[in-house]
């Protein structure tokens, strides 16, 4: 049996498939949502990429072979075909494969992949006279190739006349096969309209939506291997579709399907209903309200045949507004998605804009009051499919069509109107994509020759009614349910993998993707918690690796906290003499050191090097040459363990004494009046209760102080013999000095009564102040020989609320200045504005000082340079922007709380050893570096990771493989001298084939982000993403040239393991850092630029593709969670609620037409205009939905290294656009593209290095 390897998809020649936006269902029509739908924002922001004009120049419209013309999926080229492996991956024959292993075994026999011979393509329809051809019904969907764009060979397919009555379709449809009489006059792909065909969706009524999974795993069919994302039908969200045609939005071509003649238009549509057999794209699929997204109401016309559903994972409805992603737009200009322009930056710097409209894109006409009007209608909504330009092949939804709505046609059941529909029909380029045309992505045409307009027969269908000579003739456009869904591989890695224990004994294993929840069994390699790898066999040498560009690294999370039910890494003392080492390079004793001459020598497995073994250490081998006591020795058969550090480890050969703890508190007027002094003395004295210790019965002898300060410090004096604290104020901030030595770092447990009456005192001190200034430096500096006066490491909490701006030393100014946004001294705002803080920063780590910052600005307070300390000292930095003690309070105080109660070791020393062949070469995180191997960590929490690449420096073997070790040397909170060590075997491989199959996408991106963030220190931003997408690029087609079996250029093949690389890094360039909106600040942009730095593989997973959950489909009686949606707003539902968690904050969306009985159960009032907004968190109801959803979101919470404020988002509200932010696979507000515009654009930049 065949592993399925890749994945195929024509990108440029597929029918359009089922649109995911369906007519909308009764009842979710006139969706009026402002502004609802990624892509119609204002434009205004360049095109990210060119236009995509295609795979050449010529281009041919029809459904590529094995495309129904009835079935709303059929094997759409786009759809990727699975190959089975990568030898036996031929794209140009989909029925000769083999059945993929997720999709139905293809009744049509096999076709070849293509329509036209490379010569024989054309740009548009067919000539009028060319008999148009329908693609069997039967085909089934195989997922695999992309088409992205590209002549294909001659397609020699027979199509079957169109059906002439209801019965003979249903009939065909039933059957799966297309009749092969004469091709139908319709034009290939088209269904000819026959009048009855509006009727023929009817003998297929899908079930209830709500029956089928939202995700990807409908029963009907099995999700394609290779996640092309196609899901079941999902269920409606929030209601079952109100009666619908069977097919809404299978085929637009019956909708308004005229009687008359066919639209001769170009083959691609496939306008007809999917037949029967294949459920999974059938109506049912597209979720209700939301198809009319897509653009806007749809026609009241076209009734339920909008256009083809998506299947895809997830369901596809969409609100309304135009899909983002999943349109089809072109792909380069598509990448504009214009911001909205009030749009609020999502972490927000300001608060969010009032107004939720946006302002008209350039060149539009003014966009309808309605949402719903949004974009142009959609392509169901407008001419039906066939009418529609040559179909999704070209097109996804057509877009370029869907700008006109058509007058209702005869013997189309007239649809549900939509009440936004009053209005002109939005015009071409509203949608925020451009125009497209003819299936060119950006590329604007006239009519094709030989129609004029519009399409004869059509009541100027094709063109939009002002400007018909605009018409596109054919929109090619992706088909979002035919590309890799990230739901279906997350789900289908849970199927897979979340069963079974993951045993780390198999070197070159790539364990279960983060998402998965699975529990580690230790055998000999460090569990995936704590190291993961971008790949999992390397190649044998640096040519290899050079040709596939794929990053080798490895993201280290040295004190990663484990479930429960796994057990923490072993304490190993082996007494005075320390730790067995290697005599050469210093490994230390480990699974791969192999015993030799009896067990009196070991052999290192790093650099070959013979090492006696000390007497004390001897013990004899078995018959495998083994020692005795393997398994008794944690350091012999595991691959993470501690060692106890002797004194040799120790800073100047001294034993260390316990950390210390200093809050220092920012008492200027903006920290006073915004309530946090108050807010966090009250909390100090119950926190100190819970400071870290080793053991929970042990009280923690970590000692604490404190410190106050706006432009002078104020130190106290809180020694447990005092009856008051004592203040001991420092006004010469230029020479710091800590004014007094016992009485200032204490034990809580003895002082714990002076401490409380300080913490009393001092809001009450300042409560008056009018001083506004504050000082930072000296701040630091005060911490600092605090601790060096105590001759301890520790740990500094501050808590600053403005620029400092006062005299003393790292005095700042404000250098915001949004004019250098997008030039090439962008890069100087994320640089520190003076050198001061790097100098501290040395300072603090060889002192073993952290320091972690809480921010609380009302305006700039440049963090690219107050970041610099925590930054470099392992720290971490928390920002408040706007604090207001209501709503914020619960935020900060859990922060406050994880941070001091974290595991954290200080004083830490990481060095990454190698076997011969490959080094580390390069480090990324939150620490400093003197020079190139040691990596120094004043402070190193559990949260904190280590990305380390690695180069390689000889040829690696096969039979040995690669070995990596880590090993930090770090002091425990109770100030033992400790050595951490985790231990990584992966394979090496000397075929392409073999690297690209263990790669871990995941890991990549993590890798991916963390470079881009660092290089957008020295380069302007723009190289900085077109270096990402070349080299994202050079990956692809690497594989496409070495390890797939020749196919047509227009299919775009991706390695199965890596098939999200293209979503998930279109997610990364479109962040705040590579590609601000205008309203998300220059403090914004650098607090995530050094957060991402230290982020672990599940936290920058979920940061750049978030969790989207259909609460309405939340089952109380089980512990799972409903199936995740894709990050797109046509798969909201107007009537569900949804959950969306990024890492840093968590989003309920209300649909406006949310049940009563749901909001009932959730907000406590069953009316949607009386949810309040501003709440923070939900009320406890006494009802199980309640329970079970507030469990879900503590549980998201504790999964967290952050606390994920809540935030209530109502449809249509001004809030919107922050939660809209997050829907990455539609173009967004900034500019960025969407991911069929981007995977678009990658098949281009991929067709460009291979040729």
């Amino acid at each position: 049996m065949r592993v399925r390897d890749e994945l195929r998809m024509n990108v440029n020649q597929q029918p359009h498939m089922a649109s995911p936006y369906g007519q909308p269902q009764p009842g979710y029509q006139g969706y009026p949502q402002p502004g609802y739908g990624g892509g119609h924002v204002p434009s205004g922001y360049p095109a990210q990429y060119a236009p995509y004009n295609g795979p050449g120049a010529a281009y041919q419209q029809g459904p590529p072979q094995g495309c129904s013309p009835y079935a709303s999926f059929p094997s759409k080229t786009l759809a990727t075909n699975l190959v089975s492996d990568l030898s036996s991956s031929s794209p140009l024959d989909l029925g000769v494969r083999g059945p993929p292993t997720s999709g139905a075994p293809s009744v049509s026999g096999a076709q070849s992949y293509s329509q036209f011979g490379q010569g024989e393509t054309q740009n548009g329809p067919p000539p009028m006279g060319a008999p148009p051809q329908s693609p069997p019904v039967s085909q089934p969907y195989t997922a695999g190739a992309v088409n992205l764009s590209g002549a294909q060979p001659p397609y020699s397919q027979q199509f079957g006349a169109p059906p002439v009555s209801m019965q003979h379709m249903t009939n065909q449809m039933a059957s799966m096969q297309v009749g092969s009489t004469a091709p139908s006059p319709a034009g290939q792909g088209y269904a000819p309209p026959s009048v009855s065909q509006a009727a023929m969706s009817a003998p297929y009524t899908p079930a209830a939506p709500p029956t089928f999974p939202p995700a990807s795993t409908a029963p009907s069919q099995p999700p394609p291997t290779e996640a092309v994302a196609r899901a079941p039908p999902h269920s409606y969200y929030g209601a079952p579709p109100p009666a619908q045609h069977p097919f809404p939005n299978a085929f637009s071509s019956t909708g308004p399907t005229q009687p008359q003649a066919p639209p001769p238009v170009s083959p691609q549509s496939f306008p007809q209903a999917p037949p029967v057999s294949q459920p999974p794209f059938s109506t049912a699929q597209v979720p209700p309200g939301p198809t009319q997204s897509y653009g806007g109401p749809l026609p009241p016309t076209q009734p339920s045949f909008s256009r083809p559903l998506l299947p895809t994972s997830q369901p596809s409805t969409f609100p309304a507004g135009p899909p983002p992603t999943s349109t089809p737009s072109q792909l380069p200009g598509v990448m504009q998605p214009q911001p909205p322009v009030s749009q609020p930056s999502p972490y927000h710097s300001g608060p969010p804009p009032t107004s939720t409209g946006f302002p008209p894109q350039v060149g539009a006409p003014p966009r309808p009051p309605f949402a719903g009007m949004q974009g142009p209608p959609m392509a169901s909504q407008g001419p039906p499919m066939a009418s529609q330009g040559p179909p999704l092949a070209s097109q996804g939804p057509p877009m370029a069509q869907a700008n006109h709505v058509p007058p209702t046609q005869p013997g189309m059941p007239p649809g549900p109107i939509n009440a936004s529909l009053s209005g002109p029909p939005p015009q071409l380029g509203m949608l925020g994509y451009p125009p497209q045309q003819n299936g060119a992505f950006g590329q604007v045409r006239g009519p094709h020759p030989g129609y004029t307009g519009p399409y004869p027969g059509q009541p100027n269908y094709g063109a939009p009614p002002a400007a018909p000579a605009a018409a596109p003739p054919a929109l090619k456009r992706l088909d979002p349910d035919s590309i890799p869904s990230p739901i279906q591989v997350i789900e289908d890695d849970k199927a897979n993998k979340g069963s079974e224990p993951f045993t780390t004994g198999v070197r070159g294993q790539a364990p279960p993707l983060v998402t998965t929840k699975f529990q580690v069994k230790d055998q000999g390699n460090a569990s995936p918690r704590y190291i993961r790898c971008t790949a999992y066999n390397i190649p044998c040498n640096s040519d290899m690796a050079k040709q596939s560009q794929v990053p080798l690294a490895a993201v280290i999370k040295p004190l990663a906290p484990l479930p429960p039910d796994e057990t923490p890494p072993y304490l190993v003392d082996h007494g005075e003499s320390g730790p067995i080492r290697c005599n050469r390079c210093k490994a230390y004793m480990c699974p791969y050191m192999q015993f030799i001459e009896g067990g009196r020598r070991f052999q290192c497995g790093f650099c070959s090097c013979v090492t006696e073994v000390p007497p004390h250490y001897f013990q004899h081998l078995d018959h495998t040459g083994k020692r005795v006591d393997c398994y008794d020795r944690p350091e012999l058969s595991m691959g993470s363990y501690e060692f106890t550090a002797t004194v040799d480890y120790c800073k100047n050969n001294k034993i260390p004494q316990p950390p210390a703890f200093i809050f220092l508190i920012d008492v200027s007027y903006n920290a006073v009046k915004n309530g946090m002094v108050g807010i966090i003395c009250q909390e100090l004295k119950t926190l100190l209760d819970y400071l870290p210790r080793e053991n929970p019965d042990v009280e923690s002898n970590i000692r604490v102080g404190f410190v106050t300060y706006n432009k002078v410090l104020h130190f106290y004096n809180v020694k447990a013999s005092l009856a008051q604290p004592q203040m001991m104020v420092v006004s010469d901030v230029a020479d710091m000095f800590v004014p007094l030595l016992d009485g200032f770092l204490v034990n809580v447990s003895e002082s714990r009564v002076v401490i409380e009456s300080l913490l009393d005192q001092i809001p009450e001190m300042f409560a008056d102040t009018r001083e506004t200034e504050s000082v930072f430096g000296p701040v630091i500096q005060a911490g600092l020989e605090a601790l060096k006066a105590a001759d301890c490491a520790g740990k500094l909490f501050v808590c600053h609320s403005s620029l400092p701006i006062a005299e003393a030393p790292g005095k700042l100014k404000n250098r915001e200045d949004k004019k250098l946004v997008g030039t090439d001294k962008e890069k100087s705002l994320f640089q520190p504005q003076v050198s001061f803080y790097n100098t501290l920063a040395k300072e603090c780590v060889a002192q073993g000082c952290c320091v972690d910052l809480f921010l609380f600005p009302n305006q700039y307070v440049d963090v690219a340079t107050l970041g610099v300390v925590p930054t470099s000292t392992g720290g971490s930095i928390y920002k408040y922007t706007y604090f207001q003690a209501s709503s914020d309070q619960e935020r900060f105080l859990n922060d406050l709380r994880r941070d001091v109660q974290k595991q954290v070791g200080f004083d830490a020393l990481m060095r990454v050893r190698t076997s011969t062949g490959i080094r580390a070469t390069d480090f990324f995180g939150s620490f400093y570096m003197s020079n190139t191997t040691d990596v120094e960590l004043a402070g190193l929490d559990c949260d904190k990771t280590v990305t380390v690449e690695f180069r390689h420096d000889d040829k690696l073997s096969e039979e040995t493989g690669a070995l990596m070790q880590c090993a930090v040397l770090y002091t425990s909170c109770s100030g033992q001298r400790r050595l951490r060590i985790h231990n990584m075997a992966v394979n090496c491989c000397s075929q392409l084939a073999d690297l690209y199959r263990n790669c871990e996408t995941d890991t990549i991106i993590n890798f991916f982000a963390k470079y881009a963030y660092r290089s957008v220190l020295g380069s302007p931003i723009k190289n900085v993403r077109d270096s990402l997408v070349n080299q994202c690029a050079q990956i692809l087609a690497c594989y496409r040239k070495n390890c797939a079996s020749p196919s047509s250029a227009g299919q775009l093949i991706l390695p199965e393991c890596m098939k999200l690389l293209p979503v998930y890094l279109n997610c990364v360039l479109k962040s705040d850092v590579l590609q601000p909106g205008a309203d998300v600040s220059l403090d914004d942009r650098a607090y995530l630029r050094q957060l991402v730095s230290t982020l672990d593989v599940s936290e920058s997973h979920v940061f750049f593709y978030p969790r989207l959950l259909p609460l309405q489909k939340l089952d109380v009686m089980s512990m799972s969670l409903p199936v995740a949606v894709r990050n797109s707003e046509e798969r909201l539902s107007r009537g569900g609620v949804y959950l969306l968690e990024n890492g840093l904050n968590i989003f309920l969306w209300v649909g406006v037409n949310a049940q009563q009985e749901l909001l009932q159960n959730i907000f406590g009032t069953p009316a949607f205009g009386q949810i309040d907004p501003n709440m923070t968190s939900l009320p406890a109801l006494d009802n199980p939905f309640s329970k079970r959803l507030r469990e879900i979101i503590e549980s998201f919470r504790a999964q967290r290294s952050r606390y994920m404020k809540l935030m209530v988002v109502k449809q249509e509200d001004k809030l919107e656009l922050i939660f809209k932010h997050f829907l990455v696979e539609d173009k967004s507000n900034n500019g960025g593209a969407s991911y069929v515009d981007f995977l678009c654009h990658m098949h281009k930049e991929i067709r460009q290095l291979l040729s």
